[in-house]
């Protein structure tokens, strides 16, 4: 039986390991988690979500508090129009993140930022265009194009001098998708260096309605292989969402994927964001606690854990400091949110809503996504004997689905006393 070590992802004509991280926002891809993948001959992806607040926390900037105290008189009025980032700061933000995990990486592996079109920030386009530039101006290596279509995402960055040159690809969740992406972009006779098939059961948002469960990952990847077949196309296609084990990636490997991109098993080791306290929120998890719902301002539906605190917890809107999901002034949560104010909510409390702040949420890891197999977790690690589970290494998790065989996970090697197995 093959492992997926047997395979590789070719790009630009080099190989790579076939194993791709997602990029897991609010900063659960970290750097750390990315320089690992790269390392290891793999991909590793960073997510540019909320960069301003990201960059406060790491590199003592003050873009959030800069922010909040310019549009203070803002905070009682419910149209936002006018609370705008700052793009130079975007720019800066962008391009410090990347260029000091583009200085740190070793390997023959990438690192790839993945950047969301549903990411609006109040000025859609013009935001847009500078995360981009400025990541490419810092030297990432590859764009990961998700969260929307991104029909004229490419004429943003067509006169950049690194267009031709960094890796591009766009997640889709049809073949249907990647069609109108390509023919949209035609004229720009740039077609992407890769395409990220993400299935019904991966975790965060999801490009399919509530009804995700008549969907299967193997049926679209195979129906984008016959559409490029079909237009004479060999774009490398990746497939995620659901590839627990290295035998489920060698099963897409073997069915025509050149990669897998994984994620939920690197959520909950050493290197991911997530504060510890929360990836032992994910291991304890049960079938029964990871649920499908439309909580998400985006539109999209979004699986997470039933118990993420953003589901029960009102929240104020703080679009000052934050305003990452504003449109034209405003966002599904703020329209509800102001709603409910506006019918005589007790505002002394926090008012809550049908939809989730997802800025503030996000940021304080209140969102507790994941993909359907988070449940099966528990069975990837040891349980130890104060009723915690032990978190392994990123290094431990690649080379588990790098080298595996017969569907078996190989548990992380136990450190010294006191850490005791239940």
């Amino acid at each position: 039986m093959k492992c997926v070590d047997d395979f590789r992802l070719v790009l630009g004509g080099k190989e790579y390991v076939p194993i791709v991280i997602g990029g897991m926002g609010v900063d659960i891809s970290t750097a750390k988690l990315a320089l690992e993948a790269a390392r290891l001959g793999g991909i590793g992806h960073i997510s540019d979500a909320m960069y301003m607040d990201v960059s406060d926390r790491y590199f003592n900037t003050d873009y959030t508090e800069t922010k909040a105290t310019q549009y203070k008189k803002y905070i009682p009025l419910h149209d936002k129009t006018d609370v705008l980032f700052d793009l130079a700061m975007v720019a800066e933000a962008t391009k410090r993140q990347v260029a000091d995990v583009m200085e740190r990486k070793r390997g023959d592996g990438l690192i790839f930022i993945n950047c969301m079109e549903k990411l609006t920030m109040n000025a859609a386009r013009d935001t847009l265009r500078t995360r981009l530039t400025s990541a490419m101006d810092a030297g990432i290596d590859g764009i990961t194009l998700a969260a929307g279509l991104h029909q004229n995402t490419l004429r943003l960055i067509e006169d950049h001098s690194r267009f031709r040159d960094v890796k591009i690809g766009i997640i889709v969740s049809s073949h249907r998708a990647l069609q109108i992406f390509l023919r949209r972009n035609a004229k720009l006779k740039r077609l992407p260096d890769y395409v990220v098939v993400e299935g019904p059961l991966a975790g965060g948002h999801l490009g399919f309605g509530l009804d995700w469960a008549n969907y299967d990952l193997r049926t679209i990847v195979r129906e984008v292989n016959a559409y490029q077949e079909k237009e004479g196309l060999s774009i490398p296609v990746i497939a995620g969402g659901g590839i627990f084990t290295g035998a489920d990636a060698v099963s897409f490997l073997e069915d025509g994927a050149s990669a897998v991109q994984v994620a939920t098993r690197f959520a909950v080791t050493r290197e991911s964001g997530l504060p510890d306290h929360v990836k032992q929120e994910y291991f304890k998890a049960s079938e029964d606690d990871i649920e499908v719902n439309m909580a998400s301002p985006t539109g999209y539906p979004m699986r997470m854990l039933k118990n993420s605190p953003a589901l029960s917890v009102g929240l104020r809107p703080n679009c000052e400091a934050f305003g990452y999901m504003l449109d034209k002034g405003t966002c599904p949560y703020l329209e509800e949110y102001y709603k409910a104010v506006d019918a005589g909510a007790d505002t002394s409390f926090m008012v809550k809503t049908q939809k989730t702040c997802l800025c503030t949420h996000m940021r304080n890891h209140y969102v507790w996504t994941c993909g359907h197999y988070a449940y099966r977790l528990k069975d990837t690690t040891h349980k130890l004997a104060d009723g915690s589970y032990l978190l392994p290494s990123a290094e431990h998790v690649f080379k588990d689905y790098q080298f595996s065989k017969d569907g078996k996970i190989a548990l992380p090697e136990l450190p010294v006393p006191p850490y005791i197995v239940k």
